[in-house]
C-alpha cells in the first residue's frame, strides 16, 4: 500500500504541482557584484526562494563548492509545512532551497550572481513563469549579517545597473526556520530528467549556468539525502 500511495502521489505531483510552461525564461548576465562576501574558513549554510524549488535545487546542485541543497519551505511554521498546504497558498511560506556550501570554494555573493542570473526572475512578485502565488515568491534569505549586508549591497547595486525594464522586487526575508519538504521533492530534476516540466523549464537553467559560469558549473548532478 505504501508503494501504490507514493506511486500516486508521484503521478498527482507530476500533473499538478508546479505548472508546465510554455517556454524556458531568458537568463540574464547579472554582474559580479562589487561588495565581495567575506567569510570565515567552514561551511556556511544560505537559503534561496524563487519559485519552484526543483529548478533552484537543480541549478545550486551543479556548483561546485556545494556540497547539499535540499527542497524546503520557509516563512511559515511547522505544522503548516506540508506540500498540499503550501500549494494552496494558505501559509506564509515559500518554496526554498537550503544550500550548505564552502566559501573558499564559492562564496556567497557568487551564489547571488548565479541566482539573479540564471535561477529567478527577480521582477515578477508572487510567481516564475507559469508558477504563481505567494509561495513561489522570490526571496533571499540572509542567515547572518555578513550575508544580510552583501544581498543588500547586491540587491542595490543590480537596481541601478538597470539590467531589468522592471523594478526588481526580491525580497530579503529574515530567517525563521527550514523545514524540508518530502523526499519525492529531494533531486527531483535528477531522479526526473525527462519530466516536461524539468526539460523545458529547469534544465535550460542548468544549461545556462554551465555556459556563463563555466568554472564553477559541475556537471554531475549533487544527489542529496536531506
Amino acid at each position: 500500500m505504501h508503494k501504490i500511495a507514493a506511486l500516486l502521489a508521484a503521478t498527482s505531483l507530476a500533473l499538478s504541482a508546479c505548472a508546465e510552461p510554455a517556454v524556458a525564461e531568458e537568463a540574464v548576465n547579472a554582474p559580479a557584484a562589487t561588495r565581495t562576501a567575506k567569510e570565515a574558513k567552514g561551511l556556511k549554510t544560505a537559503v534561496f526562494a524563487g519559485g519552484c524549488f526543483w529548478g533552484v535545487e537543480g541549478v545550486f546542485s551543479h556548483v561546485k563548492g556545494v556540497t547539499s541543497a535540499v527542497s524546503g519551505y520557509h516563512g511559515g511554521n511547522a505544522a503548516s509545512a506540508k506540500y498540499d498546504l503550501v500549494s494552496s497558498g494558505v501559509t506564509n511560506h515559500a518554496e526554498a532551497v537550503r544550500i550548505t556550501y564552502d566559501p573558499a570554494v564559492v562564496r556567497y555573493d557568487q551564489l547571488l550572481r548565479i541566482f539573479f542570473s540564471v535561477v529567478a526572475d527577480p521582477t515578477l512578485k508572487n510567481r516564475q513563469g507559469p508558477d504563481t502565488g505567494a509561495h513561489y515568491r522570490s526571496a533571499i534569505v540572509p542567515l547572518n549579517a555578513e550575508q544580510a549586508a552583501v544581498a543588500k549591497a547586491y540587491i542595490a547595486q543590480l537596481g541601478k545597473a538597470g539590467i531589468w525594464k522592471n523594478p526588481i522586487v526580491t525580497r530579503i526575508e529574515a530567517y525563521k526556520a527550514f523545514y524540508p519538504a518530502e523526499a519525492y521533492h529531494q533531486d527531483y530534476m535528477a531522479i526526473n530528467p525527462t519530466s516536461r516540466y524539468i526539460v523545458r523549464w529547469d534544465a535550460p537553467k542548468v544549461t545556462a549556468l554551465k555556459t556563463m559560469f563555466p568554472n564553477i558549473y559541475r556537471a554531475s548532478f549533487l544527489r542529496d539525502a536531506g
